[in-house]
C-alpha cells in the first residue's frame, strides 16, 4: 500500500495571514465560551462579591459612608477585577497544551503565534462581560457616572487595553510551568500584592512610607486614577501617562518572553 506524504505546514506566513489565523482562533475561543458558559463564572460572580463585600463591610469604616466609598471604589475595582480576569488566559493555554490541543495546531498550516494571539483576543469577551456585570450591580447599589458617555467609553477602552497588555505575563507563566494549578498559584501570588498595594481600596496616604512609595507609582493605581478621572471627574493626563508607560513596559517585557516560552514548549 502506497502512502502519500502530506506537505508540511509552512513555518513562515505573512503578517496578514497571521492576523487572519489569530482572529479565526479567537472566534474558536468565543465559541468555547458559548458552549461552556461556566467559563464566565469568575467574571460574573467575583465582581459582585468583591464590590458588595468591600462597600458594605469596609465602606463606612474607611470613608464614613458607603455612598462616598462606592463612588471611590467602582473605578478602582474595575481595574482590580479585569486584571484578575486577564490572568486566567495562562491557565487556559496551559490546559490546552497539556491536553494536546497545541499538537493539532502545530500540524495545521497556520502561524505559530496564532494560538496565543487568538486566546488573548477571545478574552476580550470575558472582559466585557466582567465590566457589564460590575457596572450594572454598581448602578443598582447607587453608583453614578459623573461625566459623559464619551469619557465612559474611553475608560472602558483603556481598561481593556490595560488587561490586554498585562495578560501576557499570565501567558508567559502558562507556557513556562507544567500544570494549570501551578499557573493559578503563581499568578495569585503576583496579583494579590499588585492589586492590594495600590489605591483601589484605600487612599495611599494612610499607608506606611515604603508601601506608599510603591502604591503611588503602581500600574494599578495609575489606571485606577485614570478611570476615576474619566468617570467621576478629575485629572486624567498625569495618571494616563503613567499607565501607558506601564502598559508599554509590560508588552515590551512579557510579549517576547511569552512568545519564546511558547516556541520552546510546543
Amino acid at each position: 500500500m502506497t502512502t502519500i506524504a502530506m506537505p508540511a505546514p509552512p513555518r513562515h506566513v505573512s503578517l496578514l495571514s497571521s492576523v487572519r489565523h489569530g482572529l479565526s482562533l479567537a472566534w474558536r475561543g468565543v465559541l468555547k465560551i458559548r458552549k461552556n458558559p461556566e467559563q464566565l463564572a469568575d467574571v460574573t460572580i467575583a465582581p459582585i462579591i468583591f464590590l458588595v463585600m468591600f462597600v458594605y463591610l469596609f465602606g463606612g469604616a474607611i470613608m464614613g459612608s458607603t455612598e462616598g466609598y462606592l463612588q471611590m471604589i467602582v473605578p478602582g475595582i474595575m481595574v482590580f477585577n479585569i486584571l484578575q480576569a486577564s490572568m486566567t488566559v495562562g491557565v487556559q493555554l496551559n490546559t490546552d497544551v497539556t491536553k494536546g490541543v497545541f499538537d493539532r495546531f502545530r500540524a495545521m498550516p497556520i502561524a505559530r503565534s496564532a494560538p496565543l494571539i487568538g486566546a488573548v483576543l477571545a478574552d476580550i469577551v470575558r472582559y466585557l462581560v466582567c465590566l457589564v456585570v460590575l457596572m450594572v450591580v454598581a448602578t443598582i447599589m447607587g453608583y453614578r457616572i459623573q461625566t459623559g458617555p464619551a469619557e465612559f467609553a474611553l475608560a472602558i477602552v483603556l481598561v481593556i487595553a490595560f488587561a490586554l497588555a498585562f495578560c501576557w505575563a499570565s501567558v508567559f507563566v502558562g507556557m513556562l510551568v507544567k500544570s494549570p494549578g501551578a499557573v493559578q498559584g503563581l499568578m495569585f501570588v503576583v496579583l494579590m500584592p499588585l492589586t492590594f498595594g495600590s489605591n483601589v481600596f484605600v487612599q495611599t496616604n494612610t499607608m506606611p512610607g515604603w508601601l506608599k512609595a510603591w502604591a503611588d507609582i503602581s500600574p494599578v493605581t495609575q489606571m485606577s486614577d485614570v478611570l476615576r478621572g474619566l468617570m467621576n471627574g478629575g485629572p486624567v493626563a498625569g495618571p494616563l501617562t503613567g499607565a501607558l508607560i506601564w502598559m508599554a513596559a509590560a508588552l515590551a517585557v512579557f510579549f517576547p518572553l511569552a512568545t519564546w516560552a511558547y516556541r520552546k514548549r510546543v
